[in-house]
This record gives C-alpha cells, sequence and structure tokens, in this order.
C-alpha cells in the first residue's frame, strides 16, 4: 500500500536545480533549492497531510514533512513512496516526459536521494485538518516513509513547524523516527508537546560498527552523534529510544552486534529499545541486493529467497529475531521505562547467521 498519497493532485513539477525556460512552462511547483553536487528540492503541493491506517495498513497515522532522503540509506524501504509521488506527478502533467528520468535517476533509484520534495504547507495543512477525534486513539508517526530532520530539515524547518502545530493539541500520541542529531534543535518544542501528549522519538541505528553503518548509509550521522542526541534528549526529560531498525539477516543481527547496540543504547539513557527486521520492497532490492553480492556475496542466494512477494521476512524469523534482543536486553540488563511495546517470546534461539532465512 502506498503510504505517501497527499499532494498528488496537484498542477506541474520542478525537475532540477537549474530548470530551463521551456521547463518552467511546465513545472509550476518550485526549485526551492539546489545543491552544487545536484540535489534539488521541490516544492509539492498538498491537499492532506495525515495517511490513515485505512490508507497504509498500519495501524496508526502517519506524517511525512518530506519525501525522499538525502541520507541515501541502501536498504531504506521507503523509495517506493518517492517512485509514487513521481510516477502520479508524470501521470498528471505535473512531471514531464523529459523530466521524469531525473525524478527516477539512472538506476531507477537515485531520484529518492537526489530529488527532494518538500511539503512546505504541512502544518498549516495539519491545523486546518486535523482533528483529534478523528485518529480514533491511535498515534502519528512522523517520519515512516522519510527522515523528518534530514539535512533538507536545516534550510526549510518543516518538521519544527508541524511539531509547533501538534503542541496546540492535547491528548494527543506522536511518535517521531529519526537518524538525525537534528532532532535536539527542537528539544523545547518536544517539551511543549510532552507536556499535554505523550510522545516519544525513537533514534534509529541499525549498528555501532562505524565502518559497517558508512557503508550501508553513505550519508547519514554516524552512531557516536546520534547517541549523544538520545543522551541529550533524556537529559531533558523527553521520552526517547531507540529503534534497531531494519535489522539486516546475517549482518547485524548477530549476538555481539546486538548486544553492543542495546549495551551503547542503555549507557545513553535510552527509555526502550524496539526491534524491526529488512522490508526488501521491489525499490530497495535494486539498490541494496547489489550491495550484499559485492559485501557479503555468501548471503545473496538466502536474501533472495527469504523475502516474500511482498518483500516481507517470514514470521519465524521475526519471531526469533524477537526472542534473541529480548534476551539481549536481559543479559545488559536494560529495563524498558516508558514508550514500550516489545512482548517477549519463550523458546529457544538459533546461532547469527542461522537464524532461518
Amino acid at each position: 500500500m502506498a503510504e505517501e498519497t497527499e499532494g498528488t493532485g496537484a498542477q506541474g513539477h520542478g525537475g532540477t536545480g537549474t530548470p530551463t525556460a521551456a521547463a518552467a512552462e511546465v513545472s509550476p511547483w518550485a526549485v526551492l533549492d539546489a545543491r552544487a553536487g545536484g540535489t534539488s528540492f521541490v516544492d509539492l503541493p498538498i491537499a492532506s497531510i495525515l495517511n490513515a491506517p485505512q490508507q497504509t495498513g498500519m495501524p496508526f497515522w502517519s506524517l511525512n514533512p518530506y519525501v525522499g532522503c538525502e541520507f541515501g540509506c541502501s536498504y531504506c524501504f521507503a523509495r517506493y513512496a518517492h517512485r509514487y509521488v513521481a510516477e502520479r506527478g508524470r501521470e498528471r502533467g505535473g512531471i514531464s516526459a523529459a523530466e521524469f528520468p531525473d525524478f527516477r535517476g539512472s538506476e531507477g533509484w537515485e531520484g529518492f536521494e537526489r530529488r527532494i520534495f518538500v511539503k512546505r504547507e504541512a502544518a498549516d495543512v495539519l491545523g486546518r485538518t486535523l482533528s483529534p477525534s478523528r485518529l480514533g486513539g491511535a498515534s502519528i508517526a512522523i517520519g515512516t516513509a522519510t527522515d523528518p530532520y534530514q539535512p533538507a530539515e536545516r534550510r526549510f524547518h518543516v518538521t519544527r513547524q508541524v511539531l509547533e502545530r501538534l503542541a496546540q493539541f492535547h491528548g494527543l500520541r506522536v511518535g517521531l523516527v529519526t537518524k538525525s542529531p537534528l532532532v535536539v534543535r527542537d528539544i523545547e518544542v518536544l517539551r511543549r508537546l510532552a507536556a499535554r501528549n505523550a510522545v516519544a522519538v525513537h533514534l534509529s541505528l541499525i549498528s555501532v560498527d562505524v565502518p559497517l553503518v558508512r557503508a550501508l548509509e553513505p550519508r547519514s550521522p554516524m552512531p557516536p552523534v546520534r547517541l549523544v542526541a538520545l543522551r541529550k534528549l533524556r537529559q531533558a526529560g523527553i521520552p526517547a529510544g531507540v529503534m534497531i531498525a531494519p535489522v539486516l539477516p546475517g549482518i547485524t543481527d548477530g549476538v555481539p552486534q546486538l548486544t553492543a547496540l542495546v549495551r551503547a543504547a542503555k549507557e545513553a539513557g535510552a527509555a526502550f529499545v524496539h526491534v524491526s527486521p529488512l522490508r526488501l520492497y521491489a525499490g530497495v532490492r535494486q539498490r541494496f541486493l547489489p550491495l550484499v553480492a559485492k559485501a557479503f556475496p555468501g548471503l545473496l542466494a538466502r536474501y533472495e529467497r527469504a523475502f516474500d512477494g511482498s518483500g516481507e521476512i517470514g514470521p519465524v524469523y521475526r519471531e526469533a529475531l524477537e526472542r534473541r534482543v529480548e534476551r539481549v536486553k536481559a543479559e545488559v540488563g536494560f529495563e524498558e521505562t516508558e514508550g514500550t511495546e516489545a512482548q517477549r517470546h519463550g523458546g529457544t534461539e538459533t546461532l547469527q547467521w542461522e537464524l532461518p532465512l
């Protein structure tokens, strides 16, 4: 189910950092900024900003201030959302045939990292359309298909504006997922939000192995920086913890790797640790499997057969992973204090490389 549905009814779309006069005629969506390295930021007009559970198949409402992400993590499942918005723009005449390849990239996935859609009107649209009673008690998750504190946020402040608008409500449940230490910029806003609502900030981290993270996440902040941000959030009284996601079978699911990560989370004061395995959607396969073939060739065949047609891994692996993480938490002495929905599982588990792929 497509995550990004808003904004596709507007006209036209800017495609490059230096549009020609001819392109401007078919691209009323403005290019807001462009970097020397080739990344451009394009205004995405929207009529709505919240995605309902019925749209996404998830048990929460989702909100994404941007579409696309400069961090460019090789495993990111959100590439499908960028492709969806770009294809809808083409179908409705917003992106010309000449511009469209720019929004895909030569390999079909680079556009996600180099053509970032910016929902500048997100806070205003949220203020006009959010009705707490309509949420039905479900939470609002910010950053399910983008990183809300990616580098673009330093320039556009869309996420901060959204948080400021949410802070005007009370009784909401709000979760936020990010890899970026930029989140500490908004500690005071998060405090105001948390004073009248239930808030949890999830620092996403797959490993504390810096060379591995750099290989898998070309432009993301490094683990020590994220852990410092986590500590600052906790010292400020913000409920915050670590989201180990995605866990990469045979690469980051070993007991030593998970133990090091859970221990680091504990030392940084994490209130919780959650875990979620890789989702190998079609758009992810194009980007991630070539990396596996090059760096972890012995795992390629197992990856190709382990995930079903929808990109999900089987329940046997999921349950074994959850048991492993719970055991690691117990051995490290990590006790969740708030914001946890983790469930404990009994039974035995297999060793790394032998989790049932």
